[in-house]
């Protein structure tokens, strides 16, 4: 039985929210068959050209009032304009009218801001881009954020991390719907992974603590990020500070967030992320240069903080000519 699709979209969205996905359920239906597959219906408030973010138009054939279910999959986009539509009562109320006739619900990106703001998050856990997790978090407090896993489920809704995430979970949505044999088909035909390594904290920017307030542990924060292969122990750097062992830990870990220990080890694990991305030292110099002394270690770091091994980052996002 063909299922129906209906994706939301609205003026600024994110296109490749939409491409990507698309692409997917199309491939999965030349495989299956087109009664076996996907019918794909776009929506938006009002049918019509929407612009996404970048001014490229796409028609949604349907306003979102003329749909009734039932649905199989309901998917909502994201993009840079979210923010803006979390006051629509209109958008917001036809996505909760239509989560309510869908067998799952699935968003893109931070259109999990519009699934929550229409109160089918609560309770659960969730997803979004690595830059939008902490507002997502302290905006709606009854949902549990987790801002490294690539895609979320729980229960019959799925959420995404940032833009192309999505084509990961539409994959999985096809796996759950047809096996993994069709869904590693299709991410074969479109060149992209069938399980994407790592988590997607692996794309985010140098892991920062709080500034401190007070000058000298200012100057003793940059004194640690430009010498990580220098001795950071609580001893060296409390003397450094002109303070016991004991005050320099509380007064640091109060004013960064962070104990020294932690502190150390981040900024360590930031160097050998930037050697690695910017050099070609094999992997035991990164770990010397970067104070994790061994490539043992490295890749202990690396595996707690980005899910990822060392050698699988800089093939990802080394700028090195290979």
């Amino acid at each position: 039985m063909q299922r129906r699709v209906v994706v939301v979209i609205f003026d600024g969205f994110q296109l490749l929210d939409l491409a990507g996905p698309a692409d997917v359920f199309a491939t999965a239906s030349l495989i299956v068959g087109s009664e076996r597959g996907y019918r794909l219906d776009v929506a938006a408030v009002r049918a019509g050209a929407v612009p996404a973010g970048k001014g490229i138009a796409t028609v949604a054939e349907l306003a979102l009032h003329e749909i009734s279910g039932p649905i199989d999959t309901l998917v909502v986009v994201g993009g840079l304009s979210v923010p803006k539509r979390l006051g629509d009562r209109h958008l917001i109320g036809e996505i909760s009218r239509l989560a309510g006739t869908a067998r799952r619900i699935a968003s893109v990106c931070n259109g999990a801001f519009l699934l929550a703001e229409a109160g089918l998050l609560d309770g659960r856990r969730a997803t979004t881009h690595w830059l939008a997790a902490p507002e997502l978090g302290t905006r709606y407090p009854d949902v549990d954020v987790d801002a490294d896993p690539i895609y979320v489920r729980d229960g019959n809704v799925w959420t995404s991390a940032g833009v192309t995430a999505g084509i990961d979970l539409t994959l999985a949505l096809v796996a759950e719907d047809h096996g993994h044999d069709v869904a590693r088909e299709i991410a074969r035909g479109l060149v992209v992974y069938l399980h994407r390594p790592g988590g997607q904290s692996q794309f985010s920017t140098p892991m920062r603590s709080t500034t401190p307030r007070s000058e000298p542990l200012r100057e003793l924060q940059s004194f640690i990020d430009a010498n990580p292969a220098g001795d950071l122990s609580v001893p060296a750097l409390a003397r450094r500070a002109g303070m016991s062992d004991r005050h320099f830990s509380r007064v640091f870990t109060k004013q960064t967030g962070l104990p020294p220990g932690r502190y150390v080890e981040r900024s360590r694990a930031d160097t050998a992320r930037r050697l690695l991305e910017e050099t070609g030292h094999p992997l035991d110099r990164v770990a010397r240069e970067s104070g994790l002394g061994a490539a043992e270690t490295l890749y202990r770091v690396f595996r707690r903080h980005w899910r990822v091994a060392p050698g699988d980052y800089r093939r990802r996002f080394s700028s090195q000519r290979t």
